[in-house]
């Protein structure tokens, strides 16, 4: 599957077509749309000379086809949004595959199912405001430092007015973007981050995902492409996560990369990161999510303890009204106990549980080692 995404963003589908059963291509079918990739082997095998089931090669194809054209739709949006913005007045940076995708062979391989972009605090209001009577966007919601909107064809936009990954150090980074980053050429208020910037915002994000329980195939491409198809300087990235201690962890999945898309040897590390992320997809399993966090919060009662009575910190997440009024955190405790009883939250709850229960001491030690050598514990 990994050589078929190779051959997708080289451009040399067909060369080394992969001869194999039809279970085994339905079962590549399931896992790379998991992951999100279905459409790069969709393109990959649309000239193949590879001998399949047709219904199946199809189904593939089909995946790169509604992949281009939701590419399309998303690309309509962005540049209708832009101009508003920047008609505005208001300084806004687009995120993760808005950036991303321009180092792609073709900008359509880098799939998101959103667009995702940043603003000041000071002018969410402002810009709800032009979102929803220019743009004529539907407001969702609103958690925490994101706010949510629906376009008329259907595309989600999140707004952020910060980034945050809940953690002091990358906070104390991220809280700089604005600072490393400038007006794109030709634009005065569209800006772009510095390379080392948006670097460090992906493998931080990145790092939040996995030890919520993977973060999925994508995001190990993304990292190939922006260590492949762009111009940049390694010391200024890798300073920059030192200073959030994610330099282990970024030399990491750049190690994963390269044996995935560049053709490099594994290592002892790099085939137990490969079996974290492969058992889960595009963004991680419940069952990898309460592995990482057990082993964080030193074993199986604290992490029952730590999942009963939610720390101040989390529980405002989910309470915005809680902010700056810790005196109420035991009545939150209590009212966040009783949201269990919601259609669908006891099932998952229960499931929670047993997942709980099912993982081994041997299954803690692993995750723990795995944690350490990368450098997030």
């Amino acid at each position: 599957m990994l050589s078929l995404f190779g051959q997708a963003i080289r451009k040399d589908a067909g060369k080394d077509a992969i001869p194999l059963e039809r279970e085994a291509w339905i079962e590549m079918l399931k896992l790379s749309s998991a992951h999100d990739m279905a459409h790069l082997i969709g393109y990959a095998l649309k000239d193949a000379n590879v001998q399949m089931d047709e219904n199946i090669k199809k189904a593939f194809v089909q995946k790169a086809d509604m992949a281009i054209f939701r590419y399309a739709k998303i690309g309509y949006e962005l540049e209708a949004m832009e101009k508003a913005l920047e008609k505005a007045c208001v300084r806004f940076i687009p995120l993760k595959g808005s950036y991303i995708r321009k180092y792609y062979q073709e900008p359509w391989m880098r799939t998101s199912g959103d667009i995702d972009i940043l603003i000041c605090k000071e002018d969410v209001e402002k810009v709800r405001a032009v979102f929803e009577n220019e743009l004529h966007y539907s407001y969702e919601f609103s958690w925490n430092y994101e706010h949510t909107f629906v376009t008329q064809t259907g595309i989600e936009i999140e707004l952020h007015h910060v980034l945050s990954d809940e953690v002091a150090a990358i906070d104390a980074v991220l809280a700089t973007v604005w600072e490393r980053s400038a007006p794109v050429e030709g634009h005065s208020y569209l800006y772009e981050m510095s390379d080392e910037m948006f670097y460090f915002y992906h493998i931080a994000h990145m790092a939040k995902h996995f030890v919520k329980g993977g973060c999925g195939i994508r995001s190990i491409l993304d990292v190939y492409v922006l260590g492949h198809n762009c111009t940049f300087d390694r010391e200024k990235r890798y300073a920059l996560l030192e200073e959030a201690r994610l330099c282990t962890f970024a030399k990491a999945v750049e190690a994963l990369a390269e044996v995935w898309f560049g053709g490099a040897s594994h290592t002892p590390l790099t085939e137990k990161l490969e079996g974290f992320i492969l058992s889960g997809g595009n963004y991680g399993t419940a069952g990898n999510r309460i592995a990482v966090e057990r082993v964080m919060a030193g074993g199986k009662r604290s992490y029952i303890l730590s999942r009963i009575f939610l720390p101040y910190d989390r529980l405002r997440l989910i309470y915005p009204k809680l902010e700056g009024r810790k005196w109420l955190l035991p009545f939150y405790q209590v009212k966040r106990w009783f949201r269990i009883f919601k259609k669908g939250k006891l099932k998952r709850s229960l499931c929670e549980v047993q997942t709980n229960a099912a993982i081994t001491t041997e299954d803690d030690t692993n995750i723990e080692n795995l944690l350490q050598n990368l450098g997030l514990r």
